[in-house]
């Protein structure tokens, strides 16, 4: 009796290693072959895995319930049980049996120390199964049920082949012990799969459901939850449409996991995205979202890598606020970390942040990510770093720009924290439909830029669009002598919409005035307005670009 004591005390650390549900279940299978049974079979029901908790199974019939957990011995393997995984049903119609009539309605365990002949159909689901157990010889049939605060889990049931001695009264006692002990352990890892799950669903909701249009530049995004139930919670991209064609693209990681740290996640997206919108400087946008980080009452601290690309010359520019480096694949077989300066991590309250602006050649990837990508605890960063580049030259260009790195890469086989990928490959406009030009710094400037415009859009046959394009950019171009020192670059891109952008170096972004009616100015914005689709004003490196869009003719 005290070896027996002793077997049962010794559960506690046996089962419940981890907190994923169908491993608890299996150690607890394993935990009772071959000392206490020759075979096991563990069941949950369908609806406890749904989260339908309300009440317990009380109805006639056959539950659903899905086979976790199964274990024998050799002499048992020619046993009929539904299969690891799956919920259970046959060919042959199954009928009610003793555990579901007693265990699963009445909560009461089921023990048959000597089988009959007539006991095996009322055991086994279906009349082939009765015969299989029939003739393997099992004389013993155990059953209890798995209960844990109150709501009923599934069941556990327990054969004796020959040669072993029958279920007792005193094993009985002790099985029941043995689920109280394993029905605890299965249910904590129920309710934190559950907990993992709706933080996964959270994370997935507040990323991008849809890669938006990237004139110049094909975009992978990848997000891959941790194999860890804990490691899930705080990273980010985002990619976003920039005026003139431009891409400003993001990876963050929050420093935490769990709701709280994909809750501070989706704000700091928001916040970002809402930057960017103002503003294509990435060290600018990190610098108002590290003070953004930082009026956050949890105090929680991120990095981020923030990147704009611009198809004129296929450059990007770069800021790094405490991030991993972006990976640089030329496309001639070489492969390289670009060297972008690592500032603090947002929150920590340290800035400015220096950006790096880097020109790419035809057939490069840029692949920036998340440390869960490459995360170890057996090697330190560097060498992490080093399997990741070695991983990236080993995949074909059609792989990497399909996300291949999240399967390939050092950490995938046993991700302890989740990961995302983006993955960026030029993709060339078609000729002429991205036109820059330099304008006079006088009077002249509107004339010039109106004659480009009509000349171009004659060119495209777009010629119906000529005339609200020629009074945007005067206008355009008009406050910028007025009030941005004089024009910079006319930019036109032709792509899903017509898109006309003058930039100055003028510090103050337009807004549309109230203008009575004895003023003679101020009306300039309420055409555009009322005659684009939409524009808007956005801050650059050198002063700001002043852009609005046309439906294209359909």
């Amino acid at each position: 009796m005290r070896s027996r004591l002793a077997w049962l005390n010794s559960a506690t650390t046996r089962i419940g290693t981890t907190l994923d549900l169908e491993r608890t279940a299996q150690e607890l299978a394993e935990f009772t072959v071959p000392r206490f049974a020759d075979g096991a079979a563990v069941d949950i029901l369908e609806s406890v895995l749904r989260g339908d908790e309300g009440s317990r199974w009380t109805e006639s019939g056959i539950p659903a319930m899905r086979a976790t957990a199964l274990c024998a011995i050799e002499e048992l393997t020619s046993l009929e049980p539904t299969p690891v995984g799956e919920t259970f049903v046959h060919a042959e119609k199954p009928h009610e049996t003793l555990l579901h009539r007693y265990c699963l309605r009445q909560r009461k365990p089921v023990l048959l120390s000597r089988m009959r002949d007539e006991d095996f159909i009322r055991v086994a689901p279906t009349a082939s199964a009765a015969e299989k157990m029939r003739a393997a010889g099992v004389h013993s049939y155990l059953a209890v049920p798995l209960i844990a605060r109150g709501l009923l889990l599934g069941s556990a049931d327990f054969v004796r082949a020959p040669g072993t001695p029958p279920f007792s009264s005193t094993d009985l006692a002790l099985a029941e012990q043995l689920a109280s002990k394993a029905a605890v352990f299965i249910d904590n890892a129920r309710l934190y799969g559950r907990e993992r799950e709706h933080v996964v669903q959270l994370q997935r909701s507040l990323l991008p459901r849809v890669t938006p249009a990237t004139p110049g530049l094909l975009v992978h995004a990848e997000y891959a939850p941790a194999a860890a139930h804990h490691g899930v919670g705080g990273d980010w991209y985002d990619v976003m449409a920039l005026p003139g064609g431009r891409t400003a693209l993001m990876v963050g990681d929050v420093m935490g996991h769990g709701l709280p740290a994909a809750a501070t996640m989706g704000r700091l997206r928001t916040v970002a995205r809402t930057l960017m919108t103002l503003d294509t400087a990435p060290e600018r946008i990190l610098a108002r979202l590290d003070l953004a980080t930082r009026d956050l009452e949890d105090e929680q601290v991120a990095t981020c890598l923030c990147a704009v690309y611009d198809p004129a010359d296929s450059s990007y520019t770069l800021a790094s606020a405490g991030h991993l480096p972006p990976l640089l694949l030329d496309g001639q077989g070489g492969a390289s970390y670009v060297p972008v300066p690592t500032g603090a991590p947002l929150g920590a309250g340290v800035i400015p942040y220096d950006p790096l602006r880097l020109r790419v050649p035809d057939g490069a990837h840029l692949v920036m990510y998340t440390d869960g990508l490459v995360k170890s605890r057996e090697e330190d960063v560097d060498a992490q770093l080093d399997r990741l580049r070695s991983a990236a030259l080993g995949l074909a260009p059609e792989a990497l720009e399909q996300g291949g790195l999240v399967e390939c890469a050092s950490a995938a086989a046993a991700r302890f924290d989740e990961a995302v990928l983006l993955v960026t490959a030029d993709a060339p406009l078609p000729a002429g439909d991205l036109r820059v030009w330099r304008l006079p710094q006088d009077g002249r400037a509107a004339s010039v830029a109106r004659g480009l415009v009509t000349d171009q859009l004659a060119v495209w046959d777009l010629e119906e669009l000529a005339d609200v394009s020629e009074l945007v950019v005067s206008e355009l171009v008009g406050n910028a002598l007025r009030y941005g020192n004089g024009p910079g670059e006319l930019r036109l891109l032709r792509g899903e919409r017509l898109v006309v952008e003058v930039s100055d170096t003028g510090p103050d972004l337009p807004q549309i005035q109230h203008a009575d009616l004895s003023d003679e100015g101020g009306r300039g914005l309420q055409l555009i307005n009322m005659l684009c689709r939409r524009w808007g004003s956005c801050r650059t490196v050198t002063g700001k670009v002043v852009w609005a869009e046309q439906n294209m003719p359909s």
